[in-house]
Formats: structure tokens, sequence, C-alpha cells
């Protein structure tokens, strides 16, 4: 259960914030002598149970929104809310805590610990929040089957297809039951229909479970698999054709 001064995620019935809120976020990074600006005044709401992809060609500022959605990197200026909760005055410490229970990452190149088990990699989230191993074994287990990866926990990254890896890294961003799950790239070291496999598991999870899906990609055909899109260019947006409200 999350716990702390994050909003509850209202799947008892009850209100709750939106899981995202950025409202004027701007980013900008030094290059030498010049100033790069990746993002400029993007204003977005991400609401409860969306499957949306963030499109944009290459330079357009995806990434670097991602890391902000994330709460990798924080923006220059703007405000960054999540779960109802303001990150500009969080700590370090604090800002860590939301990234590993709040947020599920899904990396293009799987980021797996390649001497880690299939089992210990889903895992070592829950060891980060002070479960005990075997706690944590059994829920990565768990999580392990709901991919379809159940006889393969003992098995190393080295071990598995590119598919079975992107599993593995689908199960670890939701073995905490986070409020957004961000994935970025996640076909893009795969082959058509092994993504194909990893998109239709997305959307098993987004259904099944009202996840909420952010997918960034410069793949048309990964992006119509989403319900709407937000479209970047110059690190502005441009288009924002998701269903129901456009955010503030």
């Amino acid at each position: 259960m999350n716990s702390g001064p994050f909003a509850k995620s209202g799947q008892d019935g009850a209100w709750a914030p939106p899981v995202l809120d950025l409202n004027r976020v701007c980013k900008s990074y030094k290059r030498g002598s010049h100033e790069v600006r990746a993002l400029a005044d993007v204003s977005l709401t991400v609401r409860r149970g969306e499957f949306t992809a963030v499109i944009g060609p290459s330079g357009s500022g995806k990434s670097t929104l991602l890391h902000v959605m994330g709460l990798l990197d924080g923006p220059t200026s703007g405000m960054v809310s999540l779960d109802g909760r303001d990150t500009s005055g969080m700590s370090g410490r604090e800002l860590a805590r939301a990234r590993n229970s709040r947020i599920g990452f899904v990396f293009q190149s799987f980021h797996l610990l390649p001497r880690f088990s299939a089992l210990d990699n889903v895992a070592l989230p829950l060891l980060y929040a002070g479960r005990k191993r075997g706690d944590a074994r059994r829920a990565a287990g768990e999580a392990l089957a709901s991919v379809g990866l159940a006889a393969r926990g003992l098995h190393r990254p080295s071990e598995l297809s590119g598919g079975e890896c992107q599993r593995v890294a689908i199960a670890r961003a939701m073995v905490m039951g986070p409020s957004l799950v961000l994935a970025d790239e996640p076909t893009g070291n795969l082959d058509m229909k092994t993504g194909q496999g990893v998109l239709d598991l997305l959307e098993e999870l987004h259904l099944g479970r009202n996840s909420t899906i952010i997918v960034v990609t410069h793949d048309p055909a990964v992006a119509a698999r989403c319900e709407g899109s937000i479209r970047l260019e110059d690190g502005v947006v441009v288009a924002d054709d998701r269903p129901g409200d456009k955010g503030t």
C-alpha cells in the first residue's frame, strides 16, 4: 500500500487528483556559452487511466519531457505535481522514494542488472522500499507470472530473448503498483512481431488494471496503439489529441 504525503489513487471511488500535472514547465541546458531550450512553457495534465503516446521528431524534447515527468530531472522553471503534490520542494531522498514507489520505468535497452536473475531484477524496487527479501521475491514471482514469465524467473538477462527481457522490465515497472508507468521507446530494440507482443502486454495492463501509461515513441505504428497522443516540436506541445479534457 502506498503511504506518505501523496494522495490515494482513487481506486476505491474516492476523488483523487491527476496522476501528473505540469504547469508552464521550461527546461534549458547549457552547451558551452549557449543555452539550449529543450522544453518551452509545457502545461499538461495526465489523468488516471490514460494510455497516451508522446510523439515528435528527433530533438523535439520527448526524452526531456519523459525525464521531467519521471522526476529524473527537474524543470528550469514551472511546476510538476505528482499525485497532487508539488515536487519542487522535495529533497533528493523524497524524489528517489517517489520514483521508486509511484513511477514505473520501461526503457528501450531494458536496464536489467546482468548478474541478477529475472526474479531478483523485479524484486529490486520492493527491496529498496524496505520489503523483506522473501516477501519481495514472492511479489516479484507474481509480477513475472502476470507477464507470462513464471517459468523464467531464475534465468539471467543473457539467457532471455529481447522480448522476454522487456517483459521482465515491465514486471519490474509494475511490481510496486505505481501511479504512472513511463515507457521510453519500449519496442525500439525488438523486431516487429516481438514489439507487437510488448504493446499487447502494455494494453492488457492498461485495460486490466486501469494503469496510467505514457509511451514515448517516434514510431507512428506504436503511437496508433495508444488511446491518444501529445506531439512535441522544438520543445513545445503543438498537438494534444487525447480523449476528454486536454489539461490546464
